[in-house]
C-alpha cells in the first residue's frame, strides 16, 4: 500500500481520484442495451439475464408467501434477535426525521402551505454478489414504510438455484416490504424504470450496486424515475493521530476492502509513527480474514496520506468528501465542527465504520466518488416530497396584486399580468 508523504496542496485533486473502471464506455453502452432489452421484453428479457449473469432457471419473479415462512424458519434466533436490535435503532433514528407541515402568512391575506407527501410507490434495490445484504433491506424499508409510501418494491438478485438469502427475506418481511423480486443487476433497475408484467414501475430507485447498477440508476433519472443518488463502490476516509490504536484503524481499513475491489480506503494523518506501522498492521490482520485476494486488489489502490496537521487532513477531507469518514482523534469533537462534505461521520475511537453498517441507527446508503459534496445518505426526507399549497384572500390580492402586475409586466407576460388585474378590478367593483 501506497505511502504518500506531506504532498502539495496542488497534488490532493490527483490524490483523491477513485479507482476508475477502464471500461467505463463499454459499461455504459451495455446498460444501455440491457434497459432498451427490457423495456421492449419485459419479464422474458429479466428471465434471460439472470440465466446469463447468475445462472439461474426463474418461473416465477415474484417471491412467494411460502418463500417468506420457509425463510423466517431458517433464520436463525440469534441473528433474528441482531436483525431486531437494528431494526429498534434503525427507526427510532428515522421516525425523528419527519417532517410536519409548515405554514405561513407571508403577507395580508397570502397563506403559504407546505406538506410533506410520501412517494407512492418505492422501488429498492439490494445487491447480492459478495454478501447477502440484509441490512440494506433494513436501511431503505424502514424508512419508507415511515414515510408512509404506498408501495414499497424490491429487487434483489437470486442465487444459481433461484433462491433469495433467507436473511434478505426475513429482513424484507419485518421492514414491511410489499413485493419481493428476484431480479439483480442492471436488468431489475430497467424492470423498476419500465415496469414489467411481474415488477411494477416505481417512482423513486434506493439502493448501492456495482458499476452496473449505478450506470443503470443515471440512466434511470433520464428516463424519468427518480434515484436516490450516485452510489458506486464504497469507500472510507481515516483521520488519525499518534495516539490512535493501530489494530483500530487497520480493522477499518479491512472492514472498508472487504465490501469488494474497487473499495478504497485512504489514512490521512501527521503521525509518521502509525503511517509506517499501518501496512504491518494491516499484512498481520489479512492472514485470518476469509476474503484475502478481493482485499488485497481493494488495498492495492488504498493510501496512506502523511500531512502536516489537522487542519490539512480536514481540508484534504472536505476536497475528498468521502462516504464514510473516521474521525480517530483526541481531537474528534472539534474537528467533526469543520467536516463540510462527507456521507456519514464516526468519532473517536470507539465507532467503527461496522457500527453504523448495521446497527447504530443511521443509515448505511450513503454518496460515493465524491457526490457527498451535494447529496446526503438516504434518509427519511428521501421517500418524501414536499408540496406547496398557497391561498390568498382579497385583502392577499391587496397585498402582492401590484407586485404581481409589475414582474409580470416587465417579463413580458401578460397573460400572467392579465390574471391578477382582472381579481384585483373584480374587488374594485364589488366595493363599489
Amino acid at each position: 500500500m501506497e505511502i504518500i508523504r506531506y504532498p502539495s496542496p496542488a497534488e490532493w485533486q490527483t490524490l483523491s481520484v477513485r479507482a476508475l473502471a477502464e471500461e467505463a464506455a463499454e459499461v455504459t453502452e451495455a446498460v444501455g442495451k440491457i434497459m432498451e432489452d427490457v423495456a421492449s421484453h419485459g419479464d422474458d428479457a429479466l428471465r434471460d439475464y439472470e440465466l446469463r449473469f447468475t445462472g439461474a432457471a426463474i418461473d416465477r419473479l415474484e417471491v412467494t408467501e411460502a418463500e417468506l415462512d420457509e425463510a423466517e424458519a431458517s433464520v436463525s434466533s440469534e441473528l433474528k434477535e441482531a436483525i431486531a436490535t437494528a431494526a429498534d435503532n434503525i427507526s427510532a433514528f428515522h421516525k425523528a426525521q419527519l417532517p410536519g407541515r409548515i405554514t405561513v402568512e407571508t403577507a395580508p391575506g397570502v397563506y403559504c402551505e407546505q406538506r410533506p407527501v410520501a412517494i407512492s410507490r418505492a422501488g429498492l434495490y439490494v445487491p447480492g454478489g459478495n454478501s447477502p445484504l440484509f441490512s440494506t433491506v433494513l436501511m431503505l424499508a424502514i424508512p419508507a414504510n415511515i414515510a408512509g409510501c404506498r408501495e414499497v418494491v424490491l429487487c434483489t438478485p437470486p442465487g444459481k438455484d433461484g433462491s433469495i438469502h433467507p436473511a434478505i427475506l426475513y429482513a424484507a418481511r419485518l421492514a414491511g416490504v410489499d413485493h419481493i423480486f428476484r431480479t439483480g443487476g442492471a436488468q431489475a433497475i430497467a424492470a423498476m424504470t419500465f415496469g414489467s408484467a411481474s415488477v411494477p414501475r416505481v417512482d423513486k430507485i434506493f439502493g448501492p450496486g456495482n458499476r452496473y447498477v449505478t450506470e443503470a440508476k443515471q440512466q434511470a433519472a433520464r428516463r424519468g424515475v427518480a434515484i436516490d443518488m450516485p452510489a458506486g463502490p464504497s469507500e472510507v476516509l481515516v483521520i488519525a493521530d499518534g495516539n490512535a490504536e493501530p489494530r483500530f484503524v487497520a480493522a477499518d481499513f479491512l472492514s472498508q476492502a472487504e465490501h469488494g475491489p474497487d473499495s478504497q480506503s485512504i489514512l490521512l494523518t501527521s503521525s509518521p509513527e502509525l503511517a509506517g506501522k499501518l501496512p504491518g498492521v494491516i499484512n498481520g490482520m489479512l492472514d485470518s480474514l476469509p476474503r484475502r485476494d478481493m482485499m488485497m486488489r481493494s488495498l492495492s489502490h488504498s493510501r496512506i496520506i502523511l500531512l502536516h496537521d489537522d487542519e490539512e487532513m480536514m481540508a484534504f477531507s472536505n476536497l475528498y468528501a468521502p462516504e464514510h469518514l473516521i474521525i480517530n482523534h483526541t481531537r474528534a469533537d472539534e474537528l467533526a465542527d469543520m467536516v463540510v462534505n462527507a456521507g456519514s461521520v464516526f468519532l473517536g475511537a470507539w465507532s467503527p465504520e461496522s457500527a453504523g453498517d448495521y446497527a447504530s441507527g443511521t443509515n448505511h446508503t450513503l454518496p460515493t466518488s465524491g457526490y457527498a459534496r451535494a447529496y446526503s445518505g438516504v434518509n427519511t426526507d428521501s421517500f418524501i416530497k414536499r408540496i406547496t399549497f398557497q391561498r390568498l384572500t382579497p385583502d392577499g390580492i391587496k397585498s402582492i396584486g401590484k407586485a404581481v402586475e409589475t414582474m409580470a409586466e416587465n417579463e413580458e407576460l401578460m397573460a400572467h399580468k392579465l390574471a391578477m388585474t382582472l381579481r384585483i378590478n373584480k374587488i374594485k367593483s364589488d366595493r363599489q
